[in-house]
Order: C-alpha cells, then structure tokens, then sequence
C-alpha cells in the first residue's frame, strides 16, 4: 500500500495503522452482536459477545454505507477536506448509535432484574440482546436450570411495567446418547449453552434460544406459533449428520414486523398470545407455558 501511494506521502506506518484499525474495528463489530467472535482463539475457545446489537440493524450500517458510497464520488484532491468530512459524519452517527445501544441495554438489563428480583426467582445466569431493526425492543434469556425464560421489554415502556416471560422447558437429555458425536458438541459450543432439545424418532431436535424466534399468528385464534431462528436436527444414523431447520417461509412476515413495530410501541396482545413451539420435527406444536 505503501509503495502504490507513495506519491501522496502514503509510508509503511501509516498503511500498518490504517490496516490494523480497518481489522480490529472489524473484529469490535462482531463483538457487538449475539454471534460474537473467536476473539482469542486458540488460547480461549469461548466466542466474546457484547449483545448490544443486532445482527442485522440498517440504523448502525448505514451511515458507513452511505458515507462510502459518497466519497467515491468525490475524487480529486481539492476534495479531500469533504471526503474527509463525509467519513467522520459516518463514523460518528455509526458509533453514536452503538454508543446509545449499550445505554439501552444497561436501561434494559435493570427492568429484566427487577423484574426477578419482584417474583424472587433465582437463575444461573441471564442475557440481552435487541430484536432485529432496532434497540429499543430488548430480549432477556433467563438460564433456570431446567429451563429457558425468555421476556421482552421496551425501552419506551415503563421500568416497572412487569414483564410477559415464556418457559421453554430445555429438554436436555434428547442429546444424551448423541454425547459424543461431532455434531452434537458443535451445537452445544456454537450455542454456549443457550439450547434446548427434543428427542423424535431419527434423533433429535435443538435450538439455539440466543436469537429472537419467528412467531406466526393465524393458525388458532389467540395462539402464536414460537419458531426458534437457529435450530437443526442431529442425526446419528444420516449421511448428514447435522441438518439446518430454519423455519420455512409463510405469509406471517408481515404480521411479525407489524406486531415487532407494535410490540416495539409498548402494545402487548398479539405478542403475549398463548404461545405454542412450532418446528419441532416429527412433533405437534407444544403449548408452552407463561409467567405474567
């Protein structure tokens, strides 16, 4: 880089600190969402997640995209000033906004604890992260042992507003004969122990509760269907031992980013309608339970 830029006074430190910022700023960003990264890999097999954004938010990428596709426009040097000026105006609505992120989250995380601490529940451990679009809508996983809880809370809405928990019972030990199988210990890293399972006749069923489930309305009046995101099937005796189930299209896209935006506005009906583990292969939807 150096050598193609010289003539605009483009030396090796400089190309080495623009190369080292475009990398680690990449990595940062990765540490932001529920996926996380391999940050330390190979000495600390754990992936780093910040959970304060979503994997997919326009709000945060665009500034950068728009920032950058303006700027090539801009090529001669006289222009320098205002692609320069352009950049910093991207960069900074694009850290302002994970900045006020992780402000929501903290503002979040307080409900979410309250909230437990009002019904005297104990848990082993407790995440959050924002649905996709957005960081006002916050989802908590409550890790109980037995089971998963999962609640959402809008920043829009009061703190002390209780919040609408769902209990997904984990069901662990459908992978207890599959212990040793490659694809089974790879579910369970991936998905760091936010899991659960259900056992069918070719083997068993696991979903990885970390991001937000589909939830589809008009199959029953009153009931919503919960579709994990992230969810395969492990199959011992399969040429392909680890199949993907990633919940098959229907018309209810609409009606799950009509009811996110309300849901988003502090309105609950649709959102805490009975709701009903849909996916699951082999099986009928399972009625879940609630605790308001």
């Amino acid at each position: 880089m150096a050598k193609l830029w010289k003539k605009d006074r483009i030396d090796v430190p400089l190309a080495t600190w623009f190369v080292f910022l475009v990398w680690s700023t990449h990595v940062l960003i990765d540490c932001f969402t529920s996926y996380g990264t391999s940050l330390l890999w190979p000495f600390v097999p754990e992936r780093v997640a910040f959970n304060n954004l979503a994997i997919i938010d326009p709000l945060f990428t665009l500034p950068m995209l728009v920032a950058v596709i303006w700027v090539l426009f801009l090529r001669n040097k006289s222009q320098l000033p205002k692609r320069r000026k352009i950049n910093a105006w991207g960069l900074g609505l694009a850290s302002a906004y994970a900045l006020l992120s992780i402000g929501f989250k903290f503002a979040a995380s307080a409900s979410f604890e309250a909230d437990l601490a009002r019904r005297d529940v104990t848990y082993e451990r407790r995440i959050e992260s924002p649905t996709l679009f957005n960081i006002l809508l916050w989802r908590s996983v409550v890790d109980r042992g037995d089971a998963l809880w999962v609640g959402y809370h809008s920043v829009l809405e009061s703190p002390s507003k209780p919040i609408h928990w769902t209990v997904y019972p984990k069901q662990a030990d459908a992978l207890e004969d599959m212990g040793d199988m490659r694809e089974a210990k790879i579910v369970k890293w991936f998905s760091d122990g936010w899991w659960i399972s259900r056992s069918h006749v070719k083997g068993a069923w696991v979903a990885d509760m970390r991001f937000a489930e589909m939830r589809v309305w008009g199959e029953r009046d009153g009931v919503v269907d919960h579709r994990p995101v992230f969810a395969w099937d492990v199959l011992p005796d399969a040429n392909d031992q680890l199949r993907s189930k990633y919940p098959r299209s229907r018309d209810g896209k609409s009606m799950m980013l009509k009811n996110l935006g309300l849901r988003i506005l502090g309105k609950q009906d649709n959102w805490n309608d009975a709701p009903r583990l849909e996916g699951v292969t082999g099986s009928l939807p399972e009625i879940l339970t609630t605790e308001k």
